[in-house]
């Protein structure tokens, strides 16, 4: 008598011959004489892999938090920073450095001409096969910058190509404006220090169209006057035009985030993203404390770990960095799985 089967709580027998055995193995079932057998039991969708985004305005510690979380998940980030994408300018557009990176591969981080009209579409189609190779390879994507129209245009307002294709989480590194905009002001004059009026003076053009390429980031137009008049101006007025330089630097640093920050608030007020949202306030108002690193780990970095852990649905493990450079992979890396 044919075996009994159970199928949403009812009993079913299966008819001879339904089910056909190979002769020269009776217990193994011969699938394609079973198709109409099988049909009745159609395949689990395969899931689909998994992306992470991070999001938040200039100054709030992004690239900071995507290499925590890589490192810790087998993570390897794509820049979405439209300024970032071109070559040079790594003061004036805030790249990470080699150091930052702490051994964690980054992919869109300069590669484009300095005067190239790169658009949303590119990158939209260069972050979905990169997104692609990098799951292939058994890691995590995780996407990060300040380029929320960059976002936007990936993930679609019905739900684009990307976000059909891949489970997305996005977590938001939010810190209170008033308090941003004092670390803003300290970082604008430590880039000064790095050499922001230098690198600037090499790109400097006359005949420059500021609304193009990378001379549209903010440190650019802002020095045009500068450089135009500072070989005529007497050291008062040279010191006099970049302090108002360095001004306006930061008072349009500022306006940026607040444009960036509503941006945020519309992908989940108006887009209905679903956003882990984490206070980084205390981090930056902190940071110059002993402890200060350990409100960072405590109040961002913890909790965040704590989303992606669940969203991935394994451990926390990733990258380890090598003496001699390049990265090697832990043993207990979290595997988010691959595409076809």
């Amino acid at each position: 008598m044919a075996s009994l089967l159970y199928l949403d709580k009812a009993l079913i027998f299966p008819r001879e011959p339904s089910v056909k055995f190979r002769r020269d193995h009776p217990h193994l079932f011969n699938l394609s004489d079973n198709h109409a057998f099988f049909s009745r039991f159609p395949l689990l969708p395969t899931p689909k892999p998994k992306a992470l985004f991070v999001l938040g305005s200039s100054g709030t510690g992004k690239s900071k938090l995507a290499v925590s979380l890589a490192l810790r998940f087998a993570g390897e980030v794509i820049n979405s920073d439209k300024m970032q994408v071109y070559d040079g300018l790594h003061v004036i557009t805030n790249k990470v450095t080699a150091d930052e990176c702490a051994g964690v591969p980054h992919h869109l981080l300069g590669g484009v001409h300095p005067d190239a009209d790169f658009s949303a579409a590119e990158f939209c189609r260069l972050a979905t096969t990169i997104a692609d190779e990098i799951v292939a390879r058994g890691h995590l994507p995780i996407i990060a910058g300040g380029s929320n129209s960059y976002i936007k245009k990936l993930i679609g307002v019905d739900g684009g190509d990307f976000s059909r294709r891949y489970d997305c989480c996005f977590i938001w590194v939010d810190v209170d404006l008033t308090v941003l905009d004092e670390f803003v002001a300290e970082r604008v004059d430590k880039m000064v220090e790095k050499g922001l009026l230098e690198e600037a003076r090499g790109i400097f053009d006359s005949a420059a169209d500021y609304t193009k390429g990378v001379r549209r980031s903010i440190g650019l137009p802002e020095l045009d006057k500068y450089f135009r008049r500072e070989a005529e101006a007497d050291e008062a007025e040279r010191t006099a035009m970049l302090e108002e330089a360095f001004g306006e630097i930061k008072a349009n640093t500022c306006r940026l985030t607040r444009v960036q920050r509503e941006k945020i608030r519309r992908f989940e007020v108006e887009d209905g993203w679903r956003l882990h949202r984490v206070d980084a306030t205390a981090a930056v108002v902190r940071r110059r404390e002993l402890g200060g690193g350990m409100v960072w780990e405590e109040t961002v970095v913890g909790p965040s770990i704590e989303t992606v852990r669940r969203f991935v649905g394994g451990t926390a493990a990733g990258f380890v960095s090598q003496r001699g450079g390049g990265v090697a992979v832990a043993e207990e890396s979290v595997v988010v799985g691959t595409t076809k």
